[in-house]
């Protein structure tokens, strides 16, 4: 099955018909029809310019509320010396959003319905509902940062709260995909914000040039330290943002022919998302250098008030406007990954190019998880920093799962066919998840048990993770060889090959590292449910003294 070539957009497996036709994009648009070649630069820019926009909205909106404040934090607690933990994670965040390119683009259907289809209801609806209370707690975050980023002008969190959700519930449910993408390229503009920021501050270009590509930690390794690493890949990489771009890219229409654009958005975003995030550790940094702000990082509005002083009133506006506009983003974002996931699901329309009366249920979910998000950050005294800690713990327990079914997917031949991984991907792909394993497992344990050392911790659980990569490595080399015997993947006419209607498909096989793989997730799993439930215990034993 995965080796006949499936021609046209009628035998696909895509689910709701809005998300065939013509790509239409805030800055252009292609015709369904469209076989010529792009000979010159100037016609690959202007096609650029019109796919451009799913990849570079996952990234930025990554940047959030949250975000922001664990950039501002590694700044003005560690000067510029975390740096070259953001360098780092560009490949990190392109190998990762490369494979759901191509997952969208291939097979027309999105992250929460593939899983549901090829590991079984359980597995779909465990992936949604973890998927569901991670990213209702994170808009719960992101109106925290607009309350926060509005308090600075005085702004009561009832009026910037309540405006602010009923804006993003106008802005996503207009009917057009051109103009909701139109506004968030918006939001991605705003976020260069920070670069004046940045300069205000007065940054020394030889330092923080060496920072970025010297590792090193000012004060020495330490639990504190690691921590904070651990939040910058957390802020940076997470379960979201998969649901996410793979579903808006459908949703965009774009079809394997245009996969190397969408490649180029997504490594667009992910530097523009890097580059947003150093210019917040260098203001911090520079900013509350030799002052007694300087390792006393309490919240981003903190960060505002401090700026203030620091550098004067215009530099603390600035900032709470970079951190509303965050905030925005990630949320609009985030909840649309999640009404996306619903209406993959559910079996229900969920387009933006759909009006509200074409697509009730998709419009209303959204605006539910936008009000009763904002609801919650308006009741007087609501545990927000328990919600802020749960959203640590949650991201810690699904994005492993959420890795290792990208992975399975991207190698599953009736999924994909001729856009299967290829070996070199795959063991690249292995060590980032590996890794984001290590440090979701180490933000979990010390979240349960904060005394942990931390360091102890790292040192052990990367040594573990090597010697499994090695095990596993001499294992697949061995697959490897064997499939090429027996099997090669024709990719030919990749450029055609869509999945067919999922009904038709062979049903997986579950090949030894298949197993292996879902065993050890299993696993996993049980270790994070059982640790949250003592964290758990911990609070109400708190909270009953």
């Amino acid at each position: 099955m995965a080796e006949e070539a499936v021609d046209t957009e009628h035998a696909s497996a895509v689910l709701d018909d809005a998300h065939l036709g013509d790509i239409v994009g805030a800055l252009g648009r292609i015709s369904q029809h469209d076989t010529g070649g792009r000979r010159g630069w100037g016609a690959r820019l202007l096609t650029l310019a019109a796919i451009v926009g799913p990849g570079l909205i996952v990234m930025v909106g990554d940047n959030d509320a949250g975000g922001v404040a664990t950039y501002s934090q590694a700044g003005q607690n560690f000067g510029t010396s975390l740096l070259w933990t953001l360098l780092l994670l560009i490949p990190v965040l392109v190998v990762n959003q490369e494979m759901v390119v191509r997952l969208g683009a291939v097979t027309g259907v999105g992250h929460a319905r593939l899983i549901k289809e090829r590991f079984g209801r359980f597995w779909g609806w465990f992936s949604v509902s973890n998927l569901f209370v991670l990213d209702f707690l994170t808009i719960v975050t992101e109106f925290i940062g607009v309350d926060l980023a509005l308090s600075y002008f005085g702004v009561s969190k009832y009026v910037s709260v309540s405006v602010a959700a009923a804006g993003l519930v106008a802005i996503t449910a207009t009917g057009s995909f051109r103009r909701w993408e139109r506004f968030m390229l918006l939001f991605v503009a705003a976020n260069f914000l920070v670069i004046p920021l940045a300069v205000f501050s007065h940054p020394h270009a030889g330092q923080v040039a060496r920072d970025f590509v010297v590792p090193g930690i000012a004060g020495g390794v330490s639990s504190t330290s690691v921590l904070l690493v651990i939040a910058i890949v957390g802020t940076t990489v997470a379960p979201w943002q998969l649901f996410f771009q793979q579903s808006n890219i459908i949703d965009k229409r774009i079809t394997p022919r245009w996969i190397n654009y969408e490649r180029a958005d997504t490594v667009l975003g992910s530097v523009v998302t890097v580059i947003g995030a150093a210019a917040m550790v260098v203001t911090c940094a520079f900013a509350f250098s030799h002052s007694h702000y300087f390792g006393a990082f309490t919240d981003a509005g903190g960060v505002a008030r401090g700026l203030e002083h620091r550098l004067g009133s215009p530099s603390g506006a600035l900032y709470s406007v970079i951190l509303l506009n965050a905030s925005i983003i990630g949320a609009a974002a985030v909840t649309l990954g999640t009404s996306y996931a619903f209406g993959d699901m559910f079996g229900a329309r969920h387009s933006l190019h759909r009006s509200f009366l074409e697509a009730p249920g998709f419009y209303a979910s959204f605006a539910g998880l936008v009000a009763v998000a904002a609801g919650i950050v308006l009741i007087p005294h609501a545990p927000l920093g328990l919600i802020t800690t749960a959203v640590q713990a949650l991201a810690g327990v699904l994005l492993p799962s959420a890795s290792v079914f990208l992975l399975l997917l991207c190698n599953d031949k009736e999924v994909l066919g001729p856009w299967v991984n290829r070996p070199w991907l795959n063991a690249v792909a292995a060590l980032v998840i590996g890794t984001l394993i290590v440090l979701s497992l180490i933000l979990m344990v010390t979240t349960v048990f904060p005394h942990t050392d931390v360091v102890v911790l790292l040192v052990g659980l990367f040594a573990g993770l090597g010697a499994a990569l090695v095990v596993g490595g001499f294992g697949y080399a061995r697959t490897v060889r064997r499939a090429a015997r027996e099997h090669t993947v024709d990719r030919r006419r990749r450029e055609t090959w869509r999945m067919p209607p999922l009904a038709l498909l062979g049903r997986p096989e579950w090949t030894r590292g298949r197993t292996l793989a879902m065993r050890a997730m299993s696993g996993y799993l049980v270790l994070a449910v059982l640790l949250l439930f003592v964290k758990a215990g911990q609070l109400g034993a708190g909270g009953a003294h």
